[in-house]
């Protein structure tokens, strides 16, 4: 086991950081943006609940690019993209419907929820294997 002193290279921002940096952002201003807009037109509740889906897993988005940063964890990049799709998936399905009045396809709420449900799972399976960054 090594250890760094002060002196040494700071370590170089990962690139899974920047990526969660982006998609926390994107997720946070679109469930606020989505929340308010449903506080005004939305008396279905179909979009609160798209915007409270973005503006849950926003902070989770970043939590992954900060452990991306100072851990080692081969299954977070999949992780993080299986939770991405289906919240994604989830919260657009559901704007869809307030916006456009149909679904973005058939079973695309209910297939982003089970994605969302996985990559939350699979989150969970990364614990097995966190190593220290080197």
């Amino acid at each position: 086991m090594t250890t760094r002193s002060i002196y040494s290279q700071p370590t170089p921002t990962s690139r899974l950081l920047y990526l969660c940096l982006i998609l926390s952002g994107l997720s946070g201003a679109i469930g606020v943006m989505s929340l308010a807009l449903s506080a005004h037109s939305d008396s279905i509740g179909l979009l609160r609940s798209a915007a409270h889906m973005l503006l849950f897993h926003a902070p989770v988005f970043l939590a992954i690019g900060i452990l991306a940063q100072i851990r080692r964890v081969p299954l977070l990049p999949i992780a993080l993209l299986v939770l991405v799709a289906g919240v994604f998936l989830f919260s657009g399905d559901l704007m869809a419907r307030v916006f456009w009045d149909h679904r973005l396809f058939p079973m695309s709420a209910p297939t982003g929820g089970m994605l969302t449900i996985l990559g939350w799972i699979l989150l969970a399976f990364s614990a097995v294997r966190v190593r220290p960054k080197e």
